[in-house]
């Protein structure tokens, strides 16, 4: 139970910070003549993350679920995978889908490997985090929805980026 509370508890800080920190971005962005798109999906995001996180604590409380401490240690891993996102973007990151245009694309980091790391990563996570209490229909149905609205949102961002220089930022 304490695991629980914890584990979700600095998730929940985590993803605060990270909206602050996306948040001052995205007004730099904008100021700096960026251009919004996608942004009819945007709460969707919001409320099936903060879904998915309250779910995950709620039904681990009620179940009394033991903790697999492998896949919190996964979970931690790609937190470290997650930052590394966030630091090669720097001022590019953010929660929405904000393009400057003009400015080239980031093809250091992790985006050397994957067209998309922090998707790819937010998916492992939607799975895992509900895995590790052994709450699998709270991790497939999650991950059902996630894969939904990023099927939108990856349209919608190759759209928006398909228009910028390719760089080596």
């Amino acid at each position: 139970m304490i695991a629980i509370l914890v584990v979700c508890g600095l998730v929940a800080l985590q993803r605060l910070l990270e909206l602050r920190y996306a948040d001052r971005n995205t007004r730099a962005l904008l100021a700096r003549g960026a251009i919004e798109t996608g942004a009819a999906h945007y709460p969707f995001f919001i409320l099936l993350h903060g879904a998915w996180l309250l779910c995950t604590a709620v039904v681990a409380l009620a179940t009394h679920a033991a903790t697999n401490w492998w896949l919190i240690g996964l979970f931690a891993a790609l937190q470290a995978a997650r930052i590394w996102v966030i630091a090669t973007l720097g001022p590019y990151w953010t929660t929405r889908l904000i393009s400057l245009p003009g400015a080239p694309l980031v093809r250091s980091g992790p985006f050397r490997f994957v067209r998309h790391p922090n998707y790819l990563i937010v998916t492992i996570e939607i799975a895992t985090l509900p895995l590790a209490f052994g709450e699998y229909p709270v991790a497939i149905g999650f991950t059902l929805l996630n894969a939904a609205l990023l099927a939108v949102r990856i349209r919608e961002e190759e759209r928006a980026l398909a228009r910028r220089p390719v760089g080596q930022t």
